[in-house]
């Protein structure tokens, strides 16, 4: 099993300026997808008393974890960003699979996979990563894609409230190498830094902490350490700027990444709790607060009633347990008005959130374990008949997240709720790309209604609570016939090289793991060889056919095995496994517990290390003599580079007199070696090493 290796600021932002330039694209996000704005048109909303320049966001999930993952939200028009749950129990070993999203949407994944430490570099890494993206004008740079509106003021991004005391800087934190850089500036003309702040892209952008899950652990010096250092992480910024190109070390990057926490209140956290969560971090950590609330809050005869009876998830079962144990809606009522309260008094904004995912009975099996979480279409309804039956008793600021999409993105923030956050749905073929179709559906809504801002859009809606949510809740493509089917599949299978190239598994990752890269298609008729004291014989061989120049591969250190490309993959084996995997080091490579191809190709010395079929072998390629030294289990060979011939050998077991060899392992790590630095495709594998000449900015 692979675990997640966060990928240095440095590298992130060479494969960007690479990619952008030669491909048009971000970390696989294609400009035409970028959210830039719409003439005449103002997005922007107002949370916990900051300016965001869109409503939309991922929800705390997979989507907010990795510094990639923030700025692929960013690019898709996202500017309310909810980062993946932090705990202070951070090295739980999740589950895998981890997803299954074949038709609504179930997980076990429910808290961060990284360290607290990690985590944090991750957070104030994409912080910097989109404040360098702004400024290098990436948004405006084509006047084909140009569309921004013109707001009132120059779009600048936000990153939190004023900067409190340094805390100590966490001494974990790896900052890359300046080596990647030099001393000469390397940009492409797009990414040239310019003095004009005036480009009016949209731009104002909210990072929203997300904790949990109980006093004990987030008053934890550690959890403390870390919430203050996202307020000012100014030490941390310190560190990273040294591993930037000259370009950006001395952009002036805001220091307070976010001062707005979402408390998650899974697992049966109890209202006394709560609200010593709350009372903790409004008053010692001076944070504005947001609490999640859970499905269970509707009660469980209403639950059933809407899941069973008016959607028909019949085979969905509920685990009465939860509903006993989490927070009960008479408590809430009482709860939330008195926190309310509380924040006011100490200068700050409490607000509610609906809702968690809906904790149900693994009927499927695809997931381990007893119990999952259920998102997507049926949360949906079952979330806003939880706003609508909580706001009938509280008034208080809400915001959204349960099986949001394109096609109600517009309804459900016409009910006044301000974020509305998006995870299941950026799991699906598309991913990010998905994202901008939000807000193009919600611009032309928009323009239908005459409406310019936000706020009067929903006030068009003033007073028509109830029949949208009844209209949401009646609606066909919430149900279960609607959603009952899966992905499918075409009964082949995937191996190393070649398959149908619907390159579904590039965007579905949420880590961007899964890449394209090119190689020549080719027909190799080989010999294998009997090694043999003295002498090695030609013996009867077979056929290498690559077909395909487009091929797919996975970088390992960005995946986690959650499964979802091997959900919507139209061939057997995942992409994950069946596909080779490349590390970064030899010494993540020598880690790895994970199954399947796996690949360290170490560039500057033309090697691979590689396991294929639970072997691990070692090719050298030498281009001055054309002889290739191939270590196999075996033994050592020499091998003409030119007609595969084996030259000579010798044993690497005691004792061992002579062994057959299989040349086909040298024929496919050969290719993989010459073909995964192909420039043609940027990626995490090969971006570190391609070569370019400096440009110098005009």
């Amino acid at each position: 099993m692979s675990e997640l290796v966060p990928i240095p600021l440095p590298l992130l932002l060479r494969r960007a300026f690479l990619e952008f330039e030669r491909e048009g694209k971000i970390f696989d996000l294609p400009k035409s997808k970028f959210f830039r704005g719409f003439p005449g048109l103002d997005l922007s909303v107002d949370f916990h008393g900051h300016r965001a320049s869109t409503p939309l966001g991922p929800a705390a999930g997979p989507h907010g974890q990795m510094a990639q993952n923030i700025v692929l939200s960013w690019l898709g028009g996202s500017r309310i960003i909810e980062l993946k749950t932090v705990q202070i129990l951070d090295e739980l070993k999740i589950p895998r699979p981890c997803i299954d999203i074949a038709n609504v949407g179930y997980n076990v994944e429910w808290s961060q996979e990284l360290k607290l430490e990690q985590s944090l570099t991750e957070y104030v890494s994409a912080a910097m990563l989109i404040e360098i993206l702004k400024a290098s004008h990436v948004l405006t740079s084509d006047p084909q894609y140009y569309n921004s509106l013109k707001p009132s003021q120059p779009a600048t991004i936000w990153w939190g409230g004023p900067p409190g005391p340094r805390p100590t800087p966490w001494s974990a934190f790896g900052c890359g190498s300046a080596a990647l850089w030099g001393s000469q500036s390397w940009l492409p003309p797009a990414f040239s830094r310019r003095s004009s702040t005036g480009e009016n892209i949209p731009g104002d952008t909210v990072f929203d902490m997300s904790v949990g899950y109980n006093l004990e652990g987030i008053r934890s010096p550690r959890l403390r350490a870390w919430i203050a250092s996202m307020k000012n992480a100014g030490p941390i910024i310190d560190q990273l700027r040294t591993g930037l190109p000259p370009e950006w070390r001395a952009l002036p990057f805001p220091t307070c990444i976010s001062d707005t926490i979402s408390l998650s209140t899974f697992h049966g956290c109890p209202a006394g709790e709560i609200e010593g969560i709350v009372r903790f971090l409004l008053t010692e950590m001076e944070c504005h607060v947001s609490i999640k609330m859970n499905p269970t809050l509707l009660g469980f005869r209403e639950v059933d009633h809407l899941l069973h009876d008016v959607l028909g998830y019949r085979e969905i079962q509920l685990h009465p347990e939860a509903f006993e144990r989490d927070l009960q809606f008479d408590e809430a009522v009482d709860l939330v008005p008195a926190l309310q309260r509380l924040a006011h008094a100490h200068g700050k904004s409490l607000s509610v959130k609906f809702s968690n995912t809906l904790v149900v009975k693994n009927h499927k099996g695809v997931l381990p374990g007893d119990l999952m979480y259920l998102s997507g279409p049926p949360l949906h309804v079952i979330a806003l008949n939880l706003v609508k039956k909580f706001r009938e008793r509280v008034s208080i600021p809400a915001s959204f997240s349960g099986g949001l999409d394109a096609h109600n993105m517009a309804a459900t923030l016409a009910l006044n709720l301000v974020p509305v956050t998006t995870c299941t749905d950026l799991l699906r073929p598309g991913g990010y790309g998905r994202l901008i179709r939000y807000l193009e559906n919600l611009a032309a809504k928009m323009t239908e209604l005459g409406v310019s801002t936000i706020p009067d859009f929903i006030a068009r809606f003033a007073g028509q609570e109830a029949a949208l949510v009844a209209e949401a809740t009646a609606n066909p493509r919430y149900a279960w016939e609607r959603n009952k089917g899966t992905p499918r599949k075409i009964g082949s299978n995937l191996w190393i090289f070649d398959c149908i190239n619907c390159d579904k598994c590039v965007p579905v990752c949420p880590n961007d793991a899964n890449f394209v890269y090119e190689t020549e298609p080719t027909v190799i008729e080989y010999d294998n060889f009997e090694l043999l004291p003295g002498r090695i014989r030609r013996v009867p061989g077979g056929v290498l056919r690559v077909v395909k120049s487009h091929q797919l591969a996975n970088y390992a250190e960005a995946c986690n095995e959650c499964g979802n490309c091997d959900v919507f993959c139209p061939e057997e084996g995942g992409p994950f496994t069946a596909k080779p995997r490349f590390f970064s080091t030899l010494e993540s490579y020598r880690k790895s517990r994970s199954t399947g191809i796996l690949a360290c190709v170490l560039l500057d010395s033309s090697t691979i290390h590689a396991t294929l079929a639970g072997k691990s072998y070692v090719l050298t390629l030498n281009e001055v003599t054309g002889i290739a030294h191939f270590e196999t289990p075996d033994a050592e060979i020499a091998i003409r580079q030119t007609g595969n011939e084996a030259l000579a050998w010798k044993s690497r077991r005691t004792g061992l007199q002579a062994c057959f060899f299989d040349l086909l392992p040298y024929l496919k790590l050969k290719l993989l070696l010459e073909s995964i630095a192909d420039p043609r495709h940027v990626h995490f594998a090969n971006a570190a090493a391609i070569q370019e000449t400096p440009i110098v900015n005009s």
